[in-house]
């Protein structure tokens, strides 16, 4: 089916694994922890592997970036840009900053004006960066399931072909899919993750994804 890259080991990253497991990929987790994922080791099977972020972002056809915000750019750096040029990267990461919530509402290192994508696209213009993954919780990445149908993943980013590898992966994963346009559409997407997460944060109702409306015209 293909190979993938993932950087990191936490909810996201062993989220998204095993959705890429599941619908037949192989998969390398990257990390600097492996001991963090002895426990997704042993369940993954012949498919999933653990290794370093180089050699997890060297194996993957497609790369997912899934870490911090404040740790996405280390995390390139530690891949190695050689490794990632000219691959599609899927950016999964929010510029949350390391400051407690105000009323459920998160904060951000980043403003209206620029969005983590951006600086991400910015600082390595080789890597095909596509904002996805980005507006909904870990148990609902892959096939989620609501009664009022197929939640809507919007995605953008500046390479049309990278963002068409994508969507193959999010419609295989069972999204319904909104291509948004180039990196700067990530302004708008990356503050979706703070309305998520405002019912959350509030009153412990974590069961909901966006869905996007569309009129038959």
């Amino acid at each position: 089916m293909g190979k993938i890259g993932i950087l990191g080991s936490g909810v996201v990253a062993q989220a998204l694994a095993n959705g890429f497991l599941k619908h037949g990929y192989e998969v390398k987790l990257g990390t600097s922890k492996p001991e963090k994922l002895n426990d997704w080791k042993s369940q993954a099977g012949a498919n999933g592997t653990v290794s370093s972020f180089e050699q997890a972002a060297s194996f993957g056809e497609i790369v997912v970036l899934a870490v911090k915000g404040t740790a996405a750019l280390e995390a390139i750096e530690k891949a190695k840009t050689s490794s990632l040029s000219g691959k599609t990267v899927i950016d999964t990461t929010n510029p949350i900053a390391d400051v407690p919530p105000e009323n459920g509402v998160l904060k951000f290192f980043t403003d209206l004006n620029q969005s983590l994508l951006e600086k991400l696209q910015k600082a390595y213009p080789a890597i095909n960066f596509v904002k996805a993954f980005s507006c909904v919780g870990s148990p609902f990445m892959v096939n989620p399931n609501f009664p009022g149908g197929k939640p809507t993943m919007f995605y953008c980013g500046n390479n049309q072909a990278a963002k068409d590898e994508v969507k193959i992966i999010l419609d295989k994963f069972g999204w319904d899919t909104a291509d948004m346009g180039q990196a700067e559409s990530a302004r708008a997407i990356e503050p979706l993750c703070i309305l998520w997460c405002i019912p959350g944060l509030k009153y412990n109702k974590w069961t909901h994804a966006f869905k996007l409306l569309k009129m038959n015209v």
